[in-house]
């Protein structure tokens, strides 16, 4: 079963696995994975990838979550037969089929390294914490380039204010936001790691 949520075609793309693995057959499904994790590795566009193991012994399901730079080389790693040749492996030791969900967007900024919150956060609070970092990246923006910016034509300053503060988001403020507010973001009780 896929679910897709918010794709676009330029921004990086996640996809978590869901995946019951049959009793006795966790060795053999730990190895695939890792063999599989290794061949993406090799594929241009690959960020990474982590396992997330059972939570419990009654619980025999494992998350998969892993990134590529964009929808293009996505296709071309799920279309490789280097994947095919192993997906059909791990497959074969399922309970039951894969589930799968995508993700892009503003929903990739709310992760958390080494946890698995699959579910994103409510929107009413990614909105608060994503404002909480883009009010000062924009004032010291004008705080700093204010005077250069007046210079400029509106269109080219809107295109250079949102270049700037849209890289800050990404690669420097979410990150940062996210683990400090993960206390609130991701309430313990909420929380699906695996």
């Amino acid at each position: 079963m896929t679910k897709t949520v918010n794709q676009t075609s330029n921004h990086p793309i996640t996809v978590v696995i869901s995946r019951r693995v049959r009793k006795g057959e966790e060795f053999a499904f730990e190895q695939l994975s890792s063999q599989m994790t290794e061949r993406a590795a090799h594929f241009p566009g690959y960020l990474g990838a982590a396992m997330f193991r059972p939570s419990s012994p009654d619980d025999p399901e494992y998350r998969i979550i892993f990134k590529f730079r964009d929808r293009e080389t996505l296709t071309a790693w799920e279309e490789s037969p280097e994947r095919a040749e192993l997906l059909e492996q791990l497959e074969a030791l399922l309970a039951k089929p894969s589930e799968r969900e995508v993700t892009s967007g503003i929903i990739t900024w709310f992760t958390l390294p080494g946890q698995n919150p699959v579910k994103p956060p409510p929107k009413w609070k990614m909105t608060i914490v994503s404002w909480l970092a883009l009010y000062p990246a924009v004032t010291l923006v004008f705080v700093l380039f204010g005077d250069l910016l007046a210079q400029i034509p509106l269109l080219l300053r809107t295109m250079a204010v949102t270049i700037v503060v849209m890289l800050l988001m990404s690669y420097v403020l979410m990150p940062r936001m996210t683990r400090w507010f993960a206390f609130w973001l991701f309430p313990k009780k909420n929380q699906d790691v695996r």
